[in-house]
């Protein structure tokens, strides 16, 4: 029996399955391109190929468009970021105390005592704070973001780059280029800079103790984990699954419910990969709040609703 997590965010979408055990069988981490659904079905196509609708026990939905997947999946969790992420990492370290999580478009902080969530913060506002923002540095630079931590490590004399707003760092970076600053100083200049931005705007105010965990895509970075441990002399741990924690979360926390209260799973099947799924949204005039719904329906009619604030569309899914 196996469980499914699926993590939607703006970058990428990220989807795994997990054993009785809770270990990774399966591991996707692909690009969401601003076309969410069809992401997914390229994800559960892979999956079908391999894996019957029988053997899936429960699926669990994390990341800014989890209700928009569940609607799809069907699902059995539908959980928030800071939720899901802490499940997944406490399941590999009860010890732990702080999550440093850094994706394309956003990042955040989870402070956690005695196992339990007891703060936490989000930047998605400021790019130079986010992965996309080395993204664009690397392209500017014409270096491969692969090569861009090696490259952070050889330096001897890092710059220093003005790192609290992404277009100002864009411009300091351009100036270091002109007077000559070699390429590795420049990279260690930038990736000090998105962790004071970090620092000073996601984890101010924040008690960030050991053990901690560096986990997001932007882990993947060593001139990053290199620069965080310089900054608060403290190691960080990057846990194996470090880029898809989000879904292994969601997967955890739906096998728990699943568990707990003996339920079957809402799984719809790995049918979704087939079908043509609509989506259209109207502001709704129930109140002042004139939220913007999101409505989505199956070939079979089925419709789902999601991004009202009082649940009075949602609720009906």
């Amino acid at each position: 029996m196996y469980y499914i997590g699926v993590d939607v965010g703006s970058v990428s979408t990220d989807i795994v399955l997990l054993d009785d055990n809770m270990q990774v069988v399966e591991s996707m981490y692909l690009k969401t391109k601003g076309k969410p659904l069809d992401i997914i079905k390229e994800g559960f196509k892979i999956l079908s190929d391999k894996y019957e609708d029988e053997q899936i026990k429960a699926v669990g939905t994390t990341g800014s468009g989890r209700q928009i997947a569940s609607f799809l999946i069907g699902t059995d969790a539908v959980k928030n970021e800071i939720t899901a992420h802490a499940v997944a990492s406490l399941e590999v370290d009860k010890n732990l105390k702080t999550i440093i999580e850094i994706g394309g478009q956003d990042s955040k902080i989870i402070i956690i005592k005695d196992g339990i969530v007891t703060d936490f913060a989000m930047n998605t506002v400021c790019a130079a704070g986010t992965g996309s923002f080395l993204d664009r540095q690397a392209e500017r630079l014409s270096i491969p973001i692969e090569e861009f931590g090696e490259l952070a490590l050889k330096s001897k004399n890092p710059v220093r780059i003005a790192g609290r707003c992404a277009v100002f760092a864009e411009s300091d970076m351009i100036h270091k280029q002109q007077v000559g600053y070699g390429e590795e100083d420049i990279v260690r200049g930038l990736c000090e800079a998105l962790v004071r931005n970090y620092l000073s705007n996601v984890g101010k105010g924040k008690e960030i103790q050991s053990k901690i965990f560096f986990q997001g895509g932007v882990a993947a970075n060593k001139g990053m984990k290199f620069a965080f441990e310089n900054e608060l002399q403290m190691e960080l741990c990057i846990p194996k699954h470090y880029d898809v924690m989000g879904a292994i979360g969601a997967a955890i926390i739906a096998r728990n419910r699943i568990e707990k209260q003996n339920l079957i799973t809402k799984f719809k099947g790995f049918k979704v990969v087939s079908g043509e799924i609509n989506t259209k949204s109207f502001e709704c005039n129930g109140c002042s709040n004139r939220c913007e719904v999101v409505k989505i329906a199956n070939k079979d009619n089925n419709s789902g609703f999601f991004g009202d604030r009082c649940g009075k569309w949602s609720n009906c899914s």
